[in-house]
C-alpha cells in the first residue's frame, strides 16, 4: 500500500543555491569578457585606423652626424624613428604646402594613394658624398644627357638621359634658383599623369654641418619647385638645434 503523503516532507528546489551561486558567477564572467573585448578592440581599432601614424606632436630630438635636429613626432613616417638620441636615418612626410606632420583631420590625406601631390617625402641622413644634386649636375650628370632638350614646367628644361647611362627612361629638369644657384631633379615621368606617384621624382640637398636630405614627390608638384625648394629648407633649416636650442623658432606640426 503507498505510503500516504504527510505534508511535512521537504521540498527540493528545481535549481539548487549552489548552481544558482554558479550562474552568477559565469554571467559576471562573461560581462567582465565582453566588457575587455570591446575596450581591446576599440584600442586595437584606433590602432590599426592609425595604420603606424600619430598625432602626438611632442619633439623628437634626434641627432644624425654632426647635426642636432627636433621634429615633431607626427611628421616623422615610421614609429620604431620616434626615438630621441642618435641614429643614422630619419625618414619624414608632410602635407604640403602647409608642411604639416599627420593629423586626425588630414587622415585622407596621408592613406589616399591616388593624390600623391597632397604630400611629400624626405629622408635625412649624413652626407656621404661631398657634392648635392646640383653639385653634381655639371661634373657628372651633363655628361649622361642626350642631345635632346624641351621646355618644362615653370621655367625648368627638361633633359633625357641616353640609354647606356643605366639611367634609361629617366629625365633631369634643371634650372636656375632665384639666388642664381643650379637646380637639378631626377625623374621617372609616368606615362599618364593619373598614374603619378610620390616617387615620381627625387632631389637631394645639404643642410647643417653634414646632413643630406634626400626628398621626393609627384611629378604633379614639378611647376612649383621653387617654392618646395625654399619651403623644405626654411622647414629644417628652423629645425636644426645649435647649442641646444633651435636654430630658429621650431614647428609644433
Amino acid at each position: 500500500m503507498a505510503a500516504t503523503a504527510t505534508g511535512n516532507e521537504d521540498h527540493v528546489p528545481l535549481i539548487s543555491n549552489r548552481l544558482l551561486t554558479r550562474l552568477t558567477v559565469g554571467v559576471a564572467v562573461l560581462a567582465g569578457l565582453t566588457l575587455a573585448i570591446s575596450v581591446v578592440g576599440r584600442a586595437l581599432g584606433e590602432r590599426i585606423a592609425l595604420a603606424g601614424h600619430t598625432e602626438n606632436t611632442s619633439a623628437v630630438d634626434i641627432v644624425i652626424g654632426q647635426d642636432h635636429i627636433r621634429l615633431p613626432a607626427n611628421t616623422i613616417r615610421f614609429e620604431e624613428q620616434r626615438r630621441p638620441g642618435r641614429t643614422e636615418r630619419v625618414d619624414l612626410y608632410l602635407t604640403w604646402p602647409e608642411m604639416n606632420g599627420y593629423s586626425n583631420d588630414e587622415r585622407i590625406r596621408f592613406n589616399d594613394a591616388t593624390r600623391p601631390e597632397s604630400l611629400i617625402f624626405l629622408n635625412l641622413s649624413q652626407s656621404t658624398m661631398s657634392r648635392d644634386m646640383s653639385g653634381r649636375l655639371a661634373p657628372i650628370y651633363s655628361h649622361l644627357f642626350d642631345d635632346r632638350t624641351e621646355l618644362g614646367p615653370a621655367g625648368l628644361t627638361m633633359q633625357p638621359l641616353r640609354e647606356n647611362s643605366g639611367y634609361g627612361g629617366e629625365v633631369f629638369f634643371t634650372g636656375t634658383l632665384p639666388d642664381g644657384s643650379d637646380y637639378a631633379v631626377r625623374c621617372m615621368m609616368p606615362a599618364d599623369e593619373s598614374q603619378s606617384t610620390s616617387a615620381d621624382c627625387q632631389r637631394d640637398i645639404h643642410i647643417g654641418r653634414d646632413l643630406s636630405v634626400l626628398y621626393r614627390f609627384s611629378s604633379r608638384l614639378l611647376p612649383q619647385w621653387q617654392a618646395m625648394e625654399a619651403r623644405i629648407r626654411d622647414y629644417l633649416a628652423a629645425s636644426l638645434v645649435e647649442n641646444g636650442r633651435p636654430a630658429s623658432t621650431t614647428r609644433t606640426r
